[in-house]
């Protein structure tokens, strides 16, 4: 079995905090300092994501890839506890290590008015993030612009974002990890262009 946080309790307070700045500050880029060597395919952002933010009450939806791998499976059972389920609707989170696996956003827990807080938080592994050109978005936590370039995304992520930002304050929120960063598209975020 391979290990979790070197160290549990700063480990997780430090990406507990860069995941708040993430979502706080859409589009930005923040760094993930945390020693960690989850089981493959899963990356060590996505793993440091699930290690702070899941336990034994978080249902928690895989992809194919992901969830085709035992070592994956067993890891996060063993190391949060979590319960692992077969329907995207039926997630607090949502796992994916390919763009090309996320079923469309509507297919998860988008929230209810009463209660937007109970959707869906979607973690998707992506091999690079900068601020590079790619989408512009704006919003509040926004300044005026904030420019995101991530890769590899959905091949209809604008209709998706645009489509999600609708249904606010329902809707699914988006969190993009490397093996080194994080960078969230919250439910409140407008994509205004891709360059």
């Amino acid at each position: 079995m391979l290990t979790a946080f070197a160290d549990p309790v700063s480990s997780a307070q430090v990406t507990f905090r860069a995941i708040l700045d993430a979502m706080a500050r859409p589009g930005s880029l923040r760094p993930l300092t945390v020693s960690l060597s989850p089981p493959r395919p899963m990356n060590r952002g996505a793993a440091a994501v699930a290690l702070t933010l899941c336990d034994q009450d978080t249902p928690v939806w895989l992809d194919a890839e992901l969830r085709a791998s035992a070592r994956v499976v067993e890891w996060l059972r063993f190391h949060c506890g979590c319960r692992l389920v077969e329907e995207p609707e039926q997630a607090a989170f949502a796992f994916a290590s390919r763009a090309g696996d996320i079923p469309a956003f509507e297919r998860f827990n988008i929230g209810t008015v009463d209660y937007p807080d109970r959707s869906t938080t979607i973690v998707l592994q992506v091999e690079t993030l900068s601020s590079a050109p790619g989408l512009v978005l704006t919003g509040p936590g926004i300044r005026d612009r904030e420019t995101l370039h991530a890769d590899p995304l959905p091949s209809d992520v604008v209709q998706r974002l645009v489509s999600n930002r609708s249904l606010f304050p329902r809707g699914i929120d988006l969190v993009l990890a490397t093996q080194d960063a994080v960078a969230a598209l919250p439910r409140s975020v407008r994509v205004v262009e891709e360059s």
